[in-house]
């Protein structure tokens, strides 16, 4: 599978539809010359200014007749592809038990997410973010035997989440439109099998987003809270994302924040070096291990950095100390800690820290770490000597022998200057053998963040860059998460009861449009691709009063709509000016001027939304084919 896509599909229209006409005088088009305060990205500017949505409350918005109309075109996309692959479409309810979400564990994951509710009766009821729940309720009463399977059903429906701080219009709300797949196997592998099914997932996405007419990336995932293993996200590139995207520019391979993996790293416990780059200045020809280990008094200090400061150091030269437990229901045998050292600069990922170890992990709760001897805030790599059944954890940039560290004394409101790894824990890191493998309690592992030119996974001598970009669709390999907490299970071939494997695939249809705004707009408005504008082409009529010239606009209306393409004719009483803002601002691919000094010259001014400067004048009897040979462009 390729990690990076772009689109370059080009549009045709389907010759076996007539496209529709509508006046801007008989819909509503509520253009405004500046968007709200609250508005501050593109997408949210740009969407309320040109009339395609109107907020009702917080997070949640009426779509307009241009949005609804581009909705729809995105929704046919998406519903064609995905009956290309295999999938059948059904809609489930919106309310959903919570009885349901309970059988899994959900409830709590989601959180102060769910919309929840009780009814006359007592029932307690959430909105649905997503339906896995729903689904494989469904199917455990629906399909009894191995011989109905494989299986995907998909849905195109409002979805609700009740965000504590809506942002960006369309991009964070509370409601939403999305679409969501599942897909029920027997096996992962072979025919008919998870790995089979998601590939055709896969596949389909590109062709939803490629036809869309969008810019877009494909990278490596974490699963988030719907969870499962293999993951997949589908960014549209814009510099204004809100997601950060890292990829090696050799191999392309691509993933996010959460996921992303980082090249081989040196590191070692030996201290043989004369502690260069450790942060401190401990002059040469003095080993780490000669440099005292100092106590500070560092009462109320403001985070790391004024940490570093006070010490005499910088963020590189500290170690940073994460205390987590073990998550919920996770098998950690003896393990009752998890400690996390990363250099100062660098964040801690919790999902590198399950991989490392082997079950998932949580931040720790802190009144119950205190109670086992944590010192939270000032804790040290030296903890995991004294407090019991703790395992350490430690990054390979963090675990440079040859320098000496700042780092917590595991004493509150204290810190420590000339920390060494081997004169310091020698006994522990004695065990932990140099190719990161457990032997004691001590383990080297990739936990951190990528960043920035960072050693790339995939090609040897090659660094990660970062382009940003905002995530339309989602693809899992959930396994039998969820078919083994509700007791799905089918017969087998072999008369054998098993869990069945499942698969889940999202699209956010209203996030996909306010993404494509995001990636294509200037200062005077929105550029839509063909595909899923709401109009193909727009007619300007500079003088709406003018026989003539109204009855040439409601013929090249009809023509453009006999060879499938939808017509805006903006038939309004109004300046000129205002029309051609107005048309800019909503941003059609096409635009058609009937005026006097165009019909002099032999034609009407024909305009590309994406081209700069002025029309240029198309004879009438070539408008059509010239429109449809403009759209069908790259």
């Amino acid at each position: 599978m390729n990690e990076h896509a772009t689109a370059t599909v080009s549009w045709s229209p389907v010759t076996t539809r007539r496209g529709e006409v509508v006046r801007w005088s008989q819909t509503i088009i509520p253009t405004l010359r500046e968007a709200p305060a609250e508005a501050t990205t593109p997408s949210h500017q740009l969407l309320l200014r040109a009339g395609y949505i109107r907020q009702v409350a917080s997070g949640v918005y009426d779509y307009l007749p241009l949005a609804w109309r581009s909705l729809r075109k995105i929704e046919q996309i998406i519903r064609e592809e995905m009956n290309a692959a295999g999938g059948s479409e059904m809609l489930m309810p919106a309310m959903v038990p919570m009885e349901l979400f309970a059988e899994t564990g959900r409830a709590d994951d989601y959180g102060n997410d769910l919309f929840q509710f009780t009814d006359r009766h007592g029932r307690a009821t959430a909105l649905g973010p997503t339906h896995e729940e729903v689904i494989t309720d469904f199917l455990r009463h629906a399909v009894t035997s191995y011989r109905q399977l494989p299986l995907t059903l998909y849905q195109i429906q409002s979805k609700f989440r009740d965000e504590p701080r809506p942002r960006a219009g369309l991009l964070r709300g509370r409601e939403f439109i999305m679409k969501d797949a599942y897909s029920f196997h027997l096996a992962v592998e072979g025919a008919g099998g998870l790995d089979e099914t998601y590939d055709r997932m896969y596949q389909a996405y590109c062709n939803v987003f490629g036809r869309c007419g969008l810019d877009f990336t494909v990278v490596e995932a974490e699963s988030g809270p719907i969870g499962g293993s293999a993951s997949h996200e589908f960014m549209v590139n814009c510099p204004t994302g809100e997601d950060t995207i890292f990829r090696c520019p050799e191999s392309g391979y691509a993933a996010n924040i959460e996921k992303c993996e980082i090249g081989e790293r040196e590191w070692s416990f030996d201290a043989t070096a004369t502690g260069a780059d450790s942060g401190t200045d401990s002059g040469a020809g003095v080993t780490p291990a000669m440099l005292p280990l100092t106590k500070v008094h560092t009462p109320n200090m403001p985070g790391i950095e004024g940490v570093a400061e006070y010490l005499g150091v910088t963020a590189v030269g500290m170690l940073k100390t994460l205390v987590f437990q073990p998550a919920p229901g996770a098998d950690s045998g003896e393990t009752e800690w998890v400690l996390a050292a990363v250099r100062g600069d660098h964040d801690v990922n919790e999902g590198k820290i399950r991989d490392a170890i082997g079950f998932k992990v949580v931040l720790a709760d802190e009144k119950l770490a205190k109670s086992a001897g944590f010192a939270i805030g000032y804790v040290s790599p030296r903890a995991a000597d004294t407090v019991p059944n703790c395992l350490l954890v430690i990054d390979p940039d963090a675990a440079q022998g040859d320098r000496v560290w700042a780092t917590g004394s595991d004493e509150p409101d204290h810190h420590v200057t000339g920390f060494n790894w081997q004169r310091d824990m020698a006994q522990s890191l004695s065990e932990c053998e140099q190719n990161g493998a457990f032997v004691s309690y001590v383990k080297v592992a990739d936990i951190r963040n990528a960043q920035f030119g960072d050693p790339s996974p995939r090609a040897a001598g090659a660094t990660l860059v970062i382009q940003r970009g905002l995530e339309t669709g989602h693809i899992f390999k959930l396994g039998s998460k969820y078919s083994e907490a509700m007791g799905f299970v089918v017969m087998d071939a072999d008369q054998k009861r098993q869990p069945v494997i499942m698969g889940c695939y999202g699209i956010g249809v209203s996030r996909t449009m306010a993404a494509c705004v995001e990636m294509s707009h200037d200062e005077s408005g929105m550029i839509w691709p063909a595909a899923i504008a709401p109009f193909h082409v727009e007619i300007v009529l500079m003088k709406p009063n003018d026989a003539e010239h109204a009855a040439l606009a409601e013929q090249l209306a009809e023509e453009l709509a006999k060879a499938g393409l939808d017509v805006l004719l903006d038939d309004r009483k109004e300046r000129p000016g205002v029309k051609f803002k107005d048309a800019d601002l909503i941003g059609m691919p096409l635009r058609l001027t009937i005026g006097q000094k165009a019909l002099d010259a032999g034609g009407v001014e024909f305009k590309a939304r994406s081209d700069e400067g002025k029309g240029e004048v198309v004879p009438v009897a070539a408008i059509t084919e010239h429109c449809l040979a403009t759209l069908a462009q790259p």
